[in-house]
């Protein structure tokens, strides 16, 4: 592996060795620590300690032996029949969480998307596979890149929970009822214990890459602090402002969860750079460097096309999906209002759509841009489709032809072409705003739009950074400035449908 691996890395992969799926269903913090009540915190934090301590010397004795294998780290070298049983044990344990994790998934996808539950549990073991035939570098960077995932997963699943049912005192009345955790201590003891042999796997193999004998301790330490805030943010700040963040915006910001996260970065940046006197850079930009035009656009196009056939089968019809593309997208769930088939339907079509807008514009096809396009599909159950994306599209390119003649004839320059990488992201993040668009109509869509273009780039500023959400933040601050302004002075169209009927 070439590139070095410094604190942060370090400290992702060791966070993501222990915050697994389980993690993002809630389930295993809720089993180790939720159930038993407030004491909870407590045995979340011993465990997070013991974690990151036994990191930190398993790091040490790595790095002063420069022993990588498990078994051999483990057990001394002069009792062999125990390295090989330690050994034994271990890969039988790692191929069981493997095992579960593939089974969780596969359960999930059949759950959520009607697939056969074999097809998510293979699509992870290839991914699997994938990531370990790159060795170590392969792991750290999928430890990299999954963590952030991961944590925005979570938070957004919590939202819709909470805002579904509440958050109540029984909560955290607490009252665990397994025998193999009768308290907080030992649940937290076990919790560690049983993670550990996860970190040995990847943690030891890396000593040799790390920059320097420092990054050991920081990156472990910054490992557990990650993992530390994460769910305390989940479970003590932010299920407060998710629940309460549908009355903020009334429903028309399909990112929900912006608005605390959003809130939350502000004040961070307020505390960490202006009253500790920290310093900021001077802009924030977006570079995603160039990627391929063609292995982007068939990899979609395969993908999108694939999803149209699956719902297809899956009992999606056209017809109910025309009835779909006539939904204002507010407050809707597609899948239980006209089947899952035709809410895969919609993936695979607007999918399609928003793949024909971003080469219609120029976008630079590299992972950024990719990753818009599985963003916005993301909402293809809960209130997007192409109907109500167009007007928002549309905004965008208009502003973008404004702004143009505008630095022309000010002799500015004009740096917010519609295909530069900012815009491209900050579209991505608009169509949140469809509801807008579904319910007061297209015009009301294209000035959302124009609104939501000419804000995403300032809004950075406010946030100093500490918030990679800040499209769909940008989407929550119109919603906030604007949305009484529509209630006050225009009608929707099912407002305007009624007075019709009336004449």
């Amino acid at each position: 592996m070439q590139r070095k691996i410094g604190a942060l890395r370090l400290g992702l992969t060791f966070a993501g060795c222990f915050l697994g799926a389980g993690y993002v269903s809630g389930q295993e913090l809720w089993q180790y620590f939720g159930a038993f009540g407030t004491h909870g915190l407590l045995g979340l934090v011993l465990a997070i300690a013991l974690l990151g301590g036994t990191g930190v010397l398993l790091l040490r004795l790595s790095a002063r032996t420069g022993i990588e294998a498990m078994d051999a780290l483990i057990v001394r070298a002069d009792i062999p029949r125990l390295r090989t049983l330690v050994g034994v044990l271990t890969a039988a344990l790692l191929f069981g969480v493997v095992c579960i994790m593939a089974a969780g998934i596969g359960a999930l996808g059949s759950q959520m998307l009607g697939l056969p539950v074999w097809l998510g549990s293979a699509i992870v073991c290839v991914l699997i596979a994938a990531a370990a035939y790159f060795g170590i570098g392969g792991m750290v960077t999928v430890f990299t890149v999954a963590v952030p995932c991961m944590i925005v997963a979570a938070l957004i699943i919590a939202g819709i929970r909470l805002h579904h049912t509440g958050l109540t005192a029984a909560a955290f009345a607490g009252g665990s009822t397994n025998p193999m955790l009768g308290s907080w201590v030992t649940s937290a003891v076990n919790y560690a214990a049983y993670n550990f042999f996860a970190t040995v796997g990847i943690l030891a193999p890396m000593t040799q890459h790390l920059k320097s004998r420092s990054t050991a301790g920081w990156g472990t330490l910054l490992g557990c602090v990650l993992a530390l805030l994460a769910c305390c943010r989940i479970g003590l700040i932010l299920p407060a402002g998710l629940a309460h963040s549908p009355k903020m915006h009334k429903g028309y910001d399909l990112y929900s969860a912006a608005v605390p996260i959003g809130l939350v970065a502000f004040f961070l940046r307020a505390v960490l750079h202006r009253v500790l006197g920290g310093t900021l850079a001077d802009g924030v930009g977006v570079g995603a460097g160039e990627g391929n035009w063609l292995v982007t656009n068939v990899f979609c196009i395969a993908v999108f096309v694939l999803a149209i056939v699956l719902g297809l089968s899956f009992g999606g019809s056209f017809q109910e999906y025309g009835k779909l593309l006539r939904d204002s997208g507010y407050n809707v769930d597609y899948g239980a209002k006209y089947g899952v088939g035709t809410g895969i339907l919609n993936f695979g079509i607007y999918g399609l759509f928003i793949l024909l807008y971003y080469n219609a514009i120029g976008a630079n096809w590299n992972a950024a841009t990719l990753g818009c396009v599985f963003c916005m599909v993301c909402c293809c159950f809960k209130g997007s489709h192409p109907g109500n994306v167009w007007p928002i599209m549309v905004g965008y390119v208009a502003a973008s032809f404004a702004t143009k003649g505008l630095c022309a004839a000010l002799g500015t320059d004009f740096t917010t072409a519609i295909n530069a990488q900012a815009i491209v992201i900050g579209l991505c993040f608009a169509n949140g705003l469809s509801p807008v668009a579904g319910k007061y109509g297209w015009w009301a869509g294209v000035v959302f739009g124009v609104l939501h273009y000419a804000l995403v780039t300032s809004v950075p500023f406010t946030h100093g950074g500490f918030l990679l959400y800040n499209g769909g933040f940008t989407a929550a601050l119109i919603c906030f400035l604007f949305i009484p302004v529509m209630e006050m002075f225009f009608k929707t169209r099912d407002e305007k449908a009624a007075l019709r009927a009336k004449k």
